[in-house]
């Protein structure tokens, strides 16, 4: 019988913040709700820009939801709208359901605290540390890896092993929960860490695991089961 993790690593959006749904995802559906239809590859192309521009050049005091409206402005310069106040209106609305979810999640990472030692590991802006703190995270976790902090992404190996440095934690003893096959199981497979995928419950085609002996969950709380 594996013995329960001393370690737990938790992606942040999409993990934390919703039940496996990412953020393009949320961006793209809220944005056809709002504002209208766009074909996939160009809100594709228009959500990894403003994304980009905002990696590394953002205040690292700066809220979740100044984030996400800077996000959504990213997005409104580059898929105009005749819709002038359908940014805002995305933009809260993202932030309304991240609510909602990341306070269901730091009250299970108080309940797991008690028997692991936490951490956060995101390909972020600059701001993880803030963003958590804010969304009464800090309090349960003893590192947040930000990606535009450290110098590299998921699934670079580094940055996982930032965070096992950070919480004295061996990869055999650790487990990451994610939201993302590439960049989240792949890049915890690279660095030795069990790994349990986190996907979308409505989803009709679940993604693969990346081994064959990977635990996934619908629901971030069905995770204490999967680790007991």
């Amino acid at each position: 019988m594996t013995p329960p993790p001393a370690a737990l690593l938790f992606d942040f959006g999409g993990t934390l913040d919703a039940e496996g749904v990412a953020w393009k995802t949320r961006f793209a559906r809220l944005w056809r709700d709002e504002a209208g239809e766009v074909e996939s590859t160009v809100f594709d192309r228009a959500f990894y820009d403003a994304d980009d521009a905002l990696v590394g050049r953002i205040a690292a005091e700066t809220t979740l939801a100044e984030t996400v409206r800077l996000l959504t402005g990213g997005l409104a310069r580059r898929l105009p709208s005749r819709d002038s106040g359908a940014a805002a209106r995305i933009a809260d609305r993202f932030c309304a359901d991240a609510a909602t979810r990341l306070a269901a999640s730091a009250a299970l990472l108080e309940r797991l605290a008690l028997r692991h030692r936490l951490g956060v590991v995101s390909n972020f802006y600059g701001n993880l540390s803030a963003v958590c703190a804010e969304a009464g995270l800090a309090p349960h976790i003893s590192v947040a890896v930000d990606s535009a902090a450290v110098g590299f992404q998921k699934p670079d190996i580094r940055i996982f092993r930032a965070a096992l440095d950070a919480l004295q934690a061996k990869p055999e003893d650790a487990v990451f929960v994610g939201d993302s096959p590439e960049r989240d199981m792949a890049g915890a497979r690279g660095a030795g860490l069990r790994h349990v995928l986190l996907t979308d419950a409505g989803r009709s085609d679940p993604p693969g695991t990346c081994c064959p002996d990977d635990r996934v969950i619908r629901r971030l709380c069905d995770l204490e089961e999967a680790i007991a």
